[in-house]
């Protein structure tokens, strides 16, 4: 069993653990592994098989097209996780029949579980007696399917990892940013102040920190009706400054 001295433990089952983990050893989650805020492990799937062809998939029950990746070597990766670690750890099927990821599933795992084992499936699958007795929940990345899960498993790792204290100097790094609290994001503008005869937007450059903040609040808000009314239409604007912040909104954009 290994002693957990970091703060939170992702574990991918996958066919391509050296591309998944290269990744992720990268930037922002790389320099929080090196610091033990994180440890983001991948297994090799066909280390786990007991053929000497490492032989992961077979034909599916029924017939059909395609293989399937077989029940018997991902419970023994899955196993091992757990041995070594000495939890079960929160697992999850990363698969176009899952839910929808998004925010607020990401903020969930981030405060309710330490550890995340996901499993990437490839080719038509997974055998279902894996997901019944050792998957948690399934999560898909949208209404599209991709030839393997280890994408949408970077893109989890990605999300959660981000917001584990101390990944990021500073909460408000996260909780600023888009779909965080239904908003999206407000438009950023860096140097230089004039650049294809574009100007920033003259309230950026004034010094007034108040201003800035109320201009990005009506950004968000003008830039989520626009594109996103479903998020829009679940915004609380009661508020007596987002009341009057609204007003303006209808003044200057209609409604």
């Amino acid at each position: 069993m290994t002693e957990m001295k970091y703060r939170y433990r992702v574990d991918i089952i996958t066919l391509f653990p050296e591309t998944t983990g290269d990744v992720l050893s990268e930037s922002i989650l790389g320099r929080a592994q090196e610091r033990d805020y994180l440890k983001i492990e991948c297994h090799q799937l066909r280390d786990y098989t007991t053929n000497r062809q490492n032989q992961v998939d077979d034909y599916p029950y029924g017939g059909g097209h395609g293989a399937i990746l077989q029940a018997d070597p991902l419970y023994r990766c899955w196993k091992h996780i757990c041995d070594e670690t000495g939890d079960r750890g929160h697992t999850i099927f990363m698969s176009p029949c899952g839910t929808t990821f998004n925010q607020a599933k990401a903020k969930q795992l981030v405060s309710e579980y330490n550890h995340l084992i996901l499993v990437c499936g490839h080719y038509e699958g997974i055998d279902q007696r894996f997901i019944d007795e050792c998957v948690d929940e399934e999560i898909s990345l949208g209404d599209f399917v991709l030839t393997g899960g280890e994408i949408a498993a970077m893109a989890v790792t990605d999300a959660v990892c981000r917001m584990v204290p101390g990944v990021l100097s500073d909460p408000a790094c996260y909780e600023n940013e888009s779909y965080w609290d239904n908003l999206l994001e407000y438009p950023q503008y860096s140097r230089p102040a004039v650049w294809h005869d574009r100007e920033v937007p003259p309230i950026l450059l004034s010094g007034n920190h108040a201003a800035v903040d109320k201009w990005r609040r009506k950004m968000s808000i003008v830039r989520t009706r626009e594109r996103r009314p479903d998020l829009f239409a679940k915004l609380d604007l009661s508020s007596k400054a987002d009341k009057k912040l609204m007003k303006e909104i209808r003044e200057e954009f209609g409604e």
